[in-house]
């Protein structure tokens, strides 16, 4: 049998919207932009040059930066994949669009897919969807089954499933490309490209792997905080670099007459003593010795996987710069949650603390956003859905819950903006056993409640950046802890977050097995 090419695949896969060459090009007078939604799976804006990062350069993403605008203080409502992905999709909390932890997604309710189609747009989904059912509101999807896999991933369409070669971050982009060279000419196109990466078990490809392998990653200054002043939810947690990474997540060699059960179960382990080979000499890692190599092979492994996203990003704009896109295309770039580098001592998100809240967002649109801009405005997630229906010149719903951030992009932040965010994790007990909380987020303080242990957390972000000393019960600061539970407790109602999901743990159900291969 003939071996089929990744190429003749993809042109397979989306036979059914092949048109003509003239496809590749905008019809003429279109005047509402097209949308290119770029995101990742655990991108911390910390990794991330244009943001200031220490551990890498991103050349590509800081070129979409460059080039338009970088917003500061764009943040999850919810920092975990399935629930931000479908906050992302209806504009709405945790608590009304049924997803507040891995719950499936009711794909029968209103989504931003199904406003612009109905708005007229070409809309598209491709790579990581992690919503436990099939996507509907777009006219084309091709999916990763649940988490998906790096290498040679399988993804599956209406038709099918089948395995596509190579990475799955060059895969994905490869899709996408098609896909809009694929669209109907005479119409708009929305789509969202999301990216498996980094996920964990952040496997990269060769090529990235071995630019980082050798590589010296400074420390963060608080990897190892010793959590004084906390409360016992980050004493608690099981997401720590130095405790809790598997023999997997530190890509160690099981003993090659391991299989089946056995190999899963030795893969589980985490380690309190590595044996490697240091210049030809057997070395057992322990202590300090081990956590210091522990924090490396995490880091160089999850940057590799970074920079592939990078080179494909760019990958991504240059293709749209040749193919008379660029001017007429909104490019965001952005990531479902922030993930945490080794502070606090941890991996992973989950957390109200920065690095887990916090989304990179960058986003490009030629002759509307002024190049090289920035803003420190609060956004979250909810208002994507909003601000794309407003690109598309579409109504909002007046029971999404976010805003549209065009005007911001423009120049002119609205008088009437936020100045303060609302948050709320469920998942307790679940994986890392993070504790559920609920906060506040203002431009210059966080207020966080552990609710099931009744337990506060207060941060002084101008004063104490890194979120190391609670200050809730400082007598110097009672008067700022009234005033920003005064002032959760009234953005709780705003959102109408009764607390119908606090005191039962919701069903799982996010994993969706691939169907059967499809015929080609």
């Amino acid at each position: 049998m003939k071996a089929i090419s990744r190429r003749e695949m993809l042109l397979a896969s989306l036979a059914g919207l092949s048109l003509t060459a003239s496809s590749c090009k905008p019809a003429a007078g279109a005047k509402r932009p097209n949308i290119l939604f770029i995101m990742t799976d655990d991108h911390s804006s910390y990794a991330m040059s244009c943001y200031g990062s220490k551990v890498n350069e991103t050349p590509h993403m800081d070129r979409l930066a460059s080039e338009g605008m970088r917003m500061d203080r764009v943040f999850a409502t919810n920092s975990i994949c399935t629930p931000s992905r479908a906050t992302i999709l209806t504009g709405k909390y945790s608590h009304l669009n049924g997803v507040p932890v891995f719950n499936r997604f009711d794909g029968s309710q209103p989504t931003v897919a199904k406003l612009l189609q109905t708005a007229g747009y070409h809309t598209a989904m491709i790579g990581k969807w992690h919503l436990g059912s099939n996507p509907t509101g777009f006219d084309y999807w091709n999916i990763l089954p649940g988490q998906g896999i790096y290498h040679n991933p399988v993804l599956y369409d209406k038709d099918g499933s089948q395995t596509y070669p190579g990475y799955v971050t060059d895969v994905t982009t490869d899709i996408t490309i098609d896909a809009i060279k694929n669209r109907p000419a005479d119409k708009p196109f929305f789509v969202m490209s999301h990216h498996k990466a980094p996920h964990r078990s952040w496997e990269p490809d060769e090529k990235h792997r071995k630019m980082f392998e050798n590589k010296h990653i400074p420390e963060p200054e608080n990897l190892r905080d010793d959590y004084a002043t906390r409360t016992d939810a980050i004493r608690e947690q099981q997401q720590s670099v130095f405790r809790d990474m598997t023999r997997r997540d530190l890509k160690l060699t099981p003993p090659a007459n391991l299989e089946g059960a056995a190999r899963r179960e030795w893969l589980q382990v985490k380690p309190t003593e590595v044996e490697l080979e240091i210049d030809g000499a057997k070395k057992t890692l322990k202590g300090k010795e081990l956590e210091d190599w522990k924090y490396q092979r995490y880091m160089q492994d999850y940057l590799a996987v970074v920079q592939s996203v990078d080179d494909n990003v760019g990958r991504m704009l240059d293709w749209l710069d040749a193919n008379g896109l660029r001017e007429n295309t909104v490019v965001i770039y952005t990531s479902d949650q922030g993930f945490f580098l080794g502070e606090h001592g941890m991996y992973d998100k989950r957390f109200m603390y920065e690095e887990s809240l916090r989304m990179p967002f960058l986003v490009r649109w030629p002759g509307t956003i002024p190049a090289k801009g920035t803003s420190d405005a609060i956004g979250i997630n909810c208002d994507f859905a909003p601000t794309f229906l407003d690109l598309a010149g579409a109504a909002v719903p007046a029971d999404m819950q976010g805003r549209s951030m065009v005007p911001i992009w423009k120049g002119t932040t609205p008088a009437d903006w936020r100045d303060a965010m609302y948050y709320r994790y469920y998942h307790d007990p679940g994986d890392h056993n993070t504790r559920a909380h609920y906060g506040i987020r203002t431009a210059t303080h966080k207020l966080i409640y552990f609710w099931k242990k009744d337990q506060w957390e207060c941060y002084d972000l101008v004063a104490d950046p890194h979120e190391m000393n609670n200050i809730y019960s400082d007598p110097k600061a009672q008067d700022t802890v009234a005033k920003l539970k005064e002032r959760l407790y009234a953005l709780k109602k705003e959102v109408k977050d009764d607390d119908q999901f606090a005191n039962e743990q919701p069903k799982e159900s996010s994993y969706v097995e691939a169907p059967p291969p499809k015929k080609i």
